[in-house]
């Protein structure tokens, strides 16, 4: 279910010169912004987990999310050059699983690493905070790379919708909207990080067990459709 020359091609396409740029945009910011709030106010955990929790886990995870997940497959499909690797002896599920663990590994990468750093800068992981919401970047970015990968395959506009996600239900409802959390990565994730912390700054408005089955069933369904999609897509000369 894995092909290393798959996984290499997208490596490749991931981390071109122009993605790799702007995949680092986010994780530097955090970082910056840390020190700086380190700088003046010290350490504290609830203004840590305020940062991690509004910009690391809200904004900067889904945010790569989409560029990893969309980025793997999207462009392909766009472009058309996708029929010269389904044209390959590889089964078109083992295609789709090594996108995603690709995606992934640059959403771990990108996200979850930064998201620990920024945490030990702003509290010296006081209270579990950092590794808390680094394990919730770990496993939003399984969930996100999963979602974003499968709008590649289901529509051009993967980015653009994937952004509108990002951007105003993870960023904006998952945050204000009480309904809308329930049916949020972040909040799903967030879950996780409570439970690591125990420590009444972390909270998350769904319960760890219906967290961990969303978050699978979410990342299992979305990577099931996608080979579904990939399988459908037809090449020319096929009946």
């Amino acid at each position: 279910m894995y092909n290393p020359t798959v996984a290499r091609l997208t490596y490749r396409a991931l981390l071109g010169r122009r993605r790799a740029a702007i995949l680092f945009v986010l994780p530097a910011l955090l970082i910056v912004i840390s020190a700086a709030v380190r700088s003046f106010s010290g350490a504290d955990d609830q203004v840590t987990a305020d940062l991690l929790g509004s910009f690391a886990l809200a904004t900067m995870v889904p945010l790569i999310g989409v560029i990893a997940g969309t980025g793997a497959i999207g462009p392909e499909i766009d472009d058309g050059s996708i029929v010269y690797l389904l044209a390959k002896p590889v089964k078109r599920s083992t295609i789709i699983v090594t996108k995603l663990i690709v995606a992934i590994a640059v959403t771990m990468a990108f996200s979850a690493i930064p998201t620990l750093i920024a945490g030990f800068i702003l509290n010296g992981n006081g209270q579990q905070i950092a590794i808390a919401y680094t394990v919730a970047a770990l496993v939003a970015s399984i969930a996100y790379a999963a979602v974003f990968l499968l709008l590649g395959t289901v529509t051009r506009h993967a980015v653009v919708f994937g952004l509108v996600y990002a951007l105003v239900w993870e960023s904006l409802f998952g945050n204000l909207v009480p309904g809308a959390r329930t049916l949020s990565v972040q909040q799903w994730s967030l879950a996780l990080a409570q439970k690591i912390g125990e420590n009444g700054v972390i909270s998350s408005d769904v319960g760890l067990p219906l967290a961990v089955t969303l978050l699978v069933g979410v990342t299992a369904v979305a990577t099931w459709y996608a080979g579904q999609k990939l399988r459908t897509l037809k090449l020319a000369g096929e009946e």
